[in-house]
């Protein structure tokens, strides 16, 4: 049974009771079949801290060719997973395979098919891009191109600049030209945009996209919500340690209570009475001079409400669609916002 605790109750002040996320929670399913294919195999991963449990009962995939991403915010256990699954640290309980080999008990020979770039990787600043590829590569019998890796990611102009005087985006795209030097099957990728203005991020986010048409496995950690839904295949919602949402962005967002909303504002103001009597409208609020509406049907509410704009010649100044996004789900399912840390970080 996977527990985690639920919000406080009115009942008794200051207790909490468990709840089973596979009974109430709308958006969990099985991790994928044994039969399947994965490079990755996560199995009951728990790690604890003292008495701080950082990850518990974790189990997920991650199959050749895909994309998965594990979200949460600072503090839901990201960190410590991707410690346990690249050796760096020891698990308390479960199992860990890629590429078939168990990574706890024959961690050598696993972390063979293994490349990762993490948050706090740095160079010294006189060495160049190849240098740097060129020393990695001595570690492996069979290692990359280093001029393929260069024209790949883009360094060949700077391949011999100082790493002082590369830009935040192309520092790190070099740490992602080093996690493939190994050829890996398996890529870790720990907040790989973290820092980076959109440009930067778009251009990373075709590299990484570019390592999935290989048939790689791609593990990626972020707290960015806007990247997961872009770049990932499935995610894996983490919350204090535990998964408690796993299926595809579309699914997770369409499986939210949550309406879509309009946001609408008219030359002349519509009053509350005129608002609930369009189609669809489930509630409404007066936001700036105009109205936040929830509904259950945009397509009817947005026409209905031209049709009497229209009819009573008052003028459509702003309207905007928002649809139910991954913080909603995270909202949903966790009663807390995302921006909130957890009680320990733990990573």
């Amino acid at each position: 049974m996977h527990l985690t605790w639920g919000p406080w109750t009115g009942k008794h002040p200051g207790s909490r009771v468990p709840i089973d996320i596979r009974a109430l929670n709308p958006f969990w399913h099985e991790v994928m079949a044994d039969t399947l294919p994965a490079g990755l195999r996560v199995r009951e991963l728990t790690k604890c801290y003292g008495p701080v449990m950082a990850v518990r009962d974790l189990s997920f995939d991650v199959a050749a060719g895909e994309i998965f991403g594990l979200l949460g915010p600072n503090g839901a256990g990201k960190t410590t997973t991707l410690e346990c699954i690249l050796g760096l640290r020891c698990p308390d309980a479960g199992t860990i395979t890629i590429g078939g080999i168990d990574a706890v008990l024959d961690h050598e020979q696993a972390m063979e098919s293994v490349g990762a770039q993490l948050q706090a990787e740095m160079l010294q600043d006189r060495t160049t891009p190849r240098q740097a590829l060129a020393l990695a590569a001595s570690f492996y019998r069979n290692p990359a191109s280093i001029d393929n890796l260069l024209r790949g990611f883009a360094l060949m102009a700077k391949a011999d600049a100082r790493f002082a005087s590369l830009s935040g985006g192309q520092k790190r795209r070099l740490f992602l030209a080093l996690a493939l030097i190994n050829n890996p099957q398996l890529v870790v990728l720990d907040e790989p945009t973290a820092g980076l203005d959109p440009q930067s991020r778009r251009e990373l986010h075709q590299m990484i996209t570019g390592m999935r048409s290989a048939g790689r496995s791609i593990l990626v950690s972020t707290h960015n919500l806007e990247e997961a839904h872009q770049l990932c295949d499935r995610i894996g919602i983490l919350n204090e340690g535990q998964i408690v949402a796993l299926a595809r962005p579309g699914e997770l967002i369409a499986g939210a209570s949550h309406h879509p909303r309009i946001v609408v504002r008219t030359a002349k103001p519509l009053t509350a009475a005129q608002i609930r009597l369009l189609p669809g409208v489930v509630n409404c609020q007066p936001r700036a001079e105009g109205w936040v509406l929830e509904t259950t049907d945009v397509n009817r509410t947005v026409v209905e409400l031209v049709k009497r704009l229209e009819a009573e010649e008052n003028t459509l100044l702003e309207l905007q669609i928002h649809r139910p996004s991954l913080e909603d789900v995270f909202i949903e399912l966790t009663g807390r916002d995302w921006s909130t840390p957890a009680v320990e970080d733990m990573g």
